[in-house]
């Protein structure tokens, strides 16, 4: 149960004075549903009150508060024009303008003759001050009712700044000091305020800098979510690791005819993998790894002989992968290795119905296949193995947890590897992957060439068409990669069926092909397969080539409006070329005037093909919420700490979270109770029911 303290703070948003229906759905939209959540809507700057310049020398476009005389209302002749007070001070007229105003209530406000103090924008038009919808009209005695310093909220369509920051201090009142959960020697040593101090400060900041993450009551509050964060995973890696698993230790014999059917030698770091999994497999309790590789390291082959090692001891696995394409690649990949061994292999997804799909069910019930892989479909009840050991998840990123474990729930004690092709940064990789021990892929595969990387402005489009010829008249395969499926009126970009048409009629009907994400899955596979056996040369993409499409003859891609993209993304498509033992070359074609982040993106390219060293750098430039792109599931959605500036933080929430485990793993003393409080602050309830089921 949710302790009785933090009962206001998780009732619904309408639970606050003056918030109806209505004004509850747009809080709901811009911050969240309960009042906690507006606790963490933090301020994205201030705005300064505190600047009274004469009329005459207020700059333009600059907040500023005026002391003016009202002189004459001007009411309009008609609701399409606004109604204007003309005012003065000493130094010259000011002109308030009101879009859909009422008179009565401006006549109010503005009586003629009085002084009024006026906050908002100074615009000049014609050389005379205007301000419009000033935000404050006071007279000079209530000055205290302005704030000289005032926070600015992320908004939503329909909702005021005046309603926000009224909710917000609505919930900033419901809030009370809580039980201190922090380690009070580091709490000390840091120099930080108290819970409730730090949520009061970061909402009435002092200036600027007092919002910055830097700030000390920020970066308390960031401590708290990631600490909250950390032992949530490491309640749930604890639990894992105490729940029975089982030894999988097998014979060798099936590893040893795979190998003997491989046409190439294992990596170092292969083989240094498939060590660290092996000793996770014989041990007794559960393994929970993470495999991470560049694109083409060779995730798939270590996946094979550990769920060969799972058959060895007679029993199956499974591999999950996000999309139907992926799943295809995998099985393409695995199931000749398989059949060498005399192992049998299935591929199951959403599109298997009626009685082959029944009948691949009953096989995979009586143990007859022994690597199922497949989509999402594994996921669903019917779906049962005679005993599942080894499970593998490919792409974790796009799965949440809870899929991991609905997975793990088909067996007994079920091993899991978890892969992933997307670099990760070391501190997101111990928010998302916290509770996982971590094997890394660092070698290319034998024979592999580096892809040459260069760019082009898209004046040279022309050229850049031509070289495509070039190279397809060679019996090269082209990706041409576009940013968008349709013409957007908002982005000035060539969209994925233009460019298709344009180079259609460059090149014939049946040499291009076209491949986006608003196409079935039948018409997307048809036409992958017409570029990887036929005889189109070149395939016109939007990004959903971006994971698993393996073409070993590809060696040729352009990206359009490279500058567009994020650098993990630029780096995921680099990595569908330069599979085979030819040489690549990646055109990375870029739009005019790009952004200084942009250019520093395009030279990371040029310069390294390291996946984890453009992980960081696009963790450095971009910042991690977009860099997760919005809400990925499976990577936690921050609100109060930046993992692109917090990174040292999230590495002692890490430490401290291990520490707590160790000594108190029940969270039973004063300090561990004050921790369940804060888990279910950040809703990380789940972890306090797994403390409750041992």
């Amino acid at each position: 149960m949710r302790p009785e303290s933090l009962f206001a703070l998780f009732a619904p948003v309408e639970s606050l004075p003056g918030i109806g229906p209505r004004l509850a759905k747009l809080l709901e939209k811009a911050s969240g549903p309960h009042v906690v959540d507006l606790l963490w809507h933090l301020p994205r700057e201030v705005l300064d009150r505190g600047f009274s310049p004469a009329v005459a020398d207020a700059p333009p476009g600059r907040i500023v508060t005026l002391t003016v005389t009202v002189e004459r209302h001007f009411p309009p002749p008609d609701k399409r024009r606004p109604y204007r007070v003309l005012c003065r001070d000493d130094s010259g007229p000011l002109t308030l303008t009101f879009f859909h105003a009422d008179k009565r209530y401006l006549e109010r406000e503005l009586p003629v003759g009085s002084e009024r103090m006026v906050s908002g924008r100074v615009e000049f038009y014609r050389s005379e001050a205007q301000m419009a919808h000033p935000d404050y009209i006071l007279p000079p005695e209530q000055r205290a009712q302005m704030p000289a310093i005032e926070p600015v909220y992320p908004l939503t369509a329909g909702l005021t700044p005046k309603v926000l920051q009224k909710a917000v201090h609505g919930a900033l009142d419901r809030t009370r000091e809580l039980p201190e959960w922090q380690d009070p020697d580091y709490h000390t040593r840091q120099g930080w305020p108290a819970w409730r101090d730090a949520l009061l400060a970061v909402h009435a900041p002092s200036s600027e800098a007092a919002i910055g993450p830097l700030a000390p009551a920020r970066q308390r509050l960031a401590y708290d979510e990631l600490l909250a964060n950390q032992l949530a995973l490491a309640i749930t890696r604890a639990k894992a690791k105490r729940l029975p698993g089982r030894v999988i230790d097998g014979d060798k014999s099936l590893r040893a005819m795979a190998l003997r059917e491989l046409p190439f030698a294992m990596t170092g770091s292969q083989i240094q993998a498939l060590k660290e999994i092996g000793a996770d497999m014989a041990a007794d309790s559960r393994m929970l790894r993470l495999l991470q590789g560049d694109v083409g390291s060779g995730k798939t082959v270590v996946a094979l002989f550990a769920m060969l090692n799972a058959v060895e001891c007679g029993g199956q696995a499974a591999l999950l992968a996000p999309t139907e394409i992926l799943a295809r690649q995998h099985y393409d990949s695995i199931a000749p290795l398989a059949d060498a061994c005399g192992v049998r292999v299935a591929l199951l997804t959403g599109r298997d119905k009626g009685k082959p799909r029944k009948a691949l069910l009953a096989d995979l019930a009586a143990g007859e296949i022994k690597i199922l892989i497949g989509t999402h479909a594994i996921f669903q009840e019917d779906v049962d193995f005679q005993d599942l050991m080894m499970a593998v998840i490919d792409e974790q990123h796009r799965f949440g947890v809870h899929q991991r474990l609905a997975l793990a729930g088909k067996g007994k004690g079920v091993d899991m590897l978890v892969m992933t092709a997307t670099p990760i940064p070391r501190t997101l990789m111990l928010s998302a992957y916290g509770d996982l021990d971590v094997s890394r892929l660092t070698d290319k595969p034998p024979g592999r060439k580096p892809v040459d990387t260069r760019l082009a402005a898209n004046t040279r489009l022309d050229e850049v068409a031509s070289a495509i010829g070039r190279a397809i008249q060679g019996d090269a395969k082209v990706y041409w990669v576009c940013p968008l499926v349709e013409e957007s009126e908002v982005l000035d970009l060539v969209a994925a069926t233009e460019r298709f048409e344009d180079l259609k009629q460059r090149f014939g009907e049946g040499r291009v092909e076209l491949v986006h994400g608003k196409m079935k899955a039948a018409e997307k596979d048809a036409a992958m397969a017409r570029f990887v056996e036929g005889d189109a040369g070149i395939l016109v993409a939007t990004t959903v080539i971006e994971v698993g499409v393996n073409v070993p003859e590809a060696t040729v891609m352009v990206i359009e409006h490279a500058e567009r993209f994020g650098l993990a993304q630029l780096h995921q498509l680099r990595g569908r070329i330069g599979r085979g033992d030819k040489a690549s070359t990646c055109l990375l074609v870029y739009g005019p005037n790009p952004t200084e982040t942009a250019q520093r993106r395009l030279k990371t390219m040029r310069e390294t093909e390291d996946g984890f060293v453009i992980a960081e750098e696009d963790l450095r430039l971009r910042g991690a919420g977009e860099l997760l792109g919005t809400r990925q599931s499976g990577l936690p959605d921050f609100r109060l700490a930046d993992i692109a500036v917090h990174g040292e933080l999230m590495a002692a929430a890490r430490d401290d979270a291990r520490l707590i485990i160790e000594r108190d793993p029940d969270l039973s003393s004063p300090r561990g109770k004050a921790l369940r409080t804060l888990l279910y602050l950040f809703e990380r309830d789940v972890a306090v029911a797994t403390l409750r089921s041992g």
